[in-house]
């Protein structure tokens, strides 16, 4: 069973994480990623997708041409859980 994060835990993960923000209108956290084409864009969102289905745990996404804009929350918990963390800091990763 995944787990729901204290806020105490956010704030920590937050601190951790270069570019994500807390949402304010719900608990979840978000991150706009931008790059220099659209295949670059569909690159990330591609390698993020084979990530997250392994995972098991799937986040909200918006992409126009070069920019993708990203929201995840656990809907099991109705939060923030260590998949969300686990998979934000994926993406920082895969973009340093």
């Amino acid at each position: 069973m995944t787990d729901r994060l204290s806020a105490e835990e956010i704030m920590s993960a937050l601190r951790d994480l270069d570019g994500w923000e807390a949402m304010p209108e719900r608990e979840a956290i978000q991150k706009t990623f931008k790059f220099k084409s659209f295949n670059q864009a569909f690159a990330f969102m591609t390698r993020v997708a084979l990530k997250a289905e392994k995972m098991d745990h799937h986040p909200e996404w918006f992409n126009v041409y070069s920019r993708v804009d990203v929201t995840l929350a656990t809907h099991d918990v109705d939060g923030l859980s260590h998949k969300d963390i686990e998979l934000a800091d994926f993406m920082n990763k895969i973009i340093a």
